[in-house]
């Protein structure tokens, strides 16, 4: 890898310029405390299968889309393969279907930092979503602190499609807990946080989320202990996984005075271009048809029920909202 002054010109030596900042890293702690701020969290999911256990919250705050937080315990596995799994682009083009195409940019031979473009396929969209998208790993013994959020860049300029996400945020943390087996550390817990503005209305999105996720979550396993069985057998680390090696090493005792200050906290999600306005309460497409509002979007293998979408158009109908 290149040193961050030639292939990642945003990362200094001491990180504190870097797209993804300590700043970044007391958000996530405050999330993982819940002493952001924010709303409570009501569960909506738990499920589990014999060698992976899962649950999920959701939030809705007074702007912005939908917040959602997830646990998910791996059993007999290291955090350190699971960091390297979630970290790796080249693989998890094998798994998960929804993400098309993602490449490296940047990258920071000193912290490990990365900027990486990505395109999403999403089946309940009009078209494919793409992300610019910084990121960093923090290191406090055998806890990993993963932040990843969009961010602006100029090399990259704006296309009518893919439509570029610019408000996203997602992070984790991972760390050895006791098996639900025993009381061996032998399993791997991942905190994670996330929301993004998709370009659609957000009841749509919750809804869809709501209906997709278990589908998409299940992936995770299979893929993880693909992705051991390689790496049992020699194959080579990807230029991701090797990145996810490098990380800032942090004191437990500096993460606990990051979970504990009072000082006010901003939002560290980028918007990137400040002219882009949010977007997440408008309808995409809609077409006013004898007074009917219909949504034209291609909403296909069944996560939005026609019965839905058709109330969510009468909603707005009723509501007399300006398209």
């Amino acid at each position: 890898m290149d040193s961050c002054g030639d292939s990642f010109p945003h990362v200094e030596k001491d990180g504190t310029k870097s797209v993804v900042t300590e700043q970044d890293l007391r958000h996530l702690c405050k999330l993982i405390v819940e002493k952001d701020g924010g709303p409570s969290w009501f569960q909506m999911m738990d499920r589990s299968t014999p060698t992976m256990s899962y649950q999920a919250w959701r939030r809705d705050p007074e702007s912005g889309p939908p917040q959602y937080r997830s646990r998910t315990v791996f059993e007999d596995a290291s955090p350190e393969l699971v960091r390297d799994f979630f970290w790796d682009d080249e693989f998890r083009l094998r798994w998960d279907d929804m993400l098309i195409y993602a490449t490296t940019v940047q990258e920071c031979a000193l912290t490990g930092a990365m900027l990486v473009h990505w395109v999403r396929k999403f089946p309940f969209f009009c078209s494919d979503r793409e992300y610019v998208i910084g990121r960093r790993i923090w290191n406090s013994g055998q806890t990993y602190y993963c932040v990843t959020k969009g961010v602006p860049c100029s090399s990259l300029p704006r296309h009518r499609k893919p439509k570029r996400v610019d408000l996203y945020y997602s992070s984790w943390c991972i760390r050895a807990v006791k098996s639900r087996k025993d009381d061996y550390m032998t399993a791997c817990e991942v905190l994670l946080f996330h929301h993004e503005d998709m370009g659609i209305p957000w009841e749509i999105a919750k809804h869809g989320v709501r209906q997709g996720m278990w589908g998409a979550v299940k992936k995770f396993d299979p893929g993880l202990r693909t992705y051991e069985k390689e790496r049992t057998s020699g194959v080579p680390f990807s230029r991701c996984a090797l990145a996810a090696n490098i990380n800032t090493k942090v004191t437990e005792d500096y993460i606990k005075s990051l979970e504990n200050t009072t000082s006010n906290m901003l939002e560290t999600e980028n918007l990137g271009d400040s002219s882009v306005k949010p977007i997440g309460k408008n309808i995409p497409k809609l077409l006013v048809v004898g007074g009917a509002i219909v949504l034209a979007c291609t909403l296909d293998r069944g996560l939005l029920t026609k019965t839905f979408l058709f109330g969510v158009a009468r909603k707005f109908a009723k509501s007399g909202r300006s398209l």
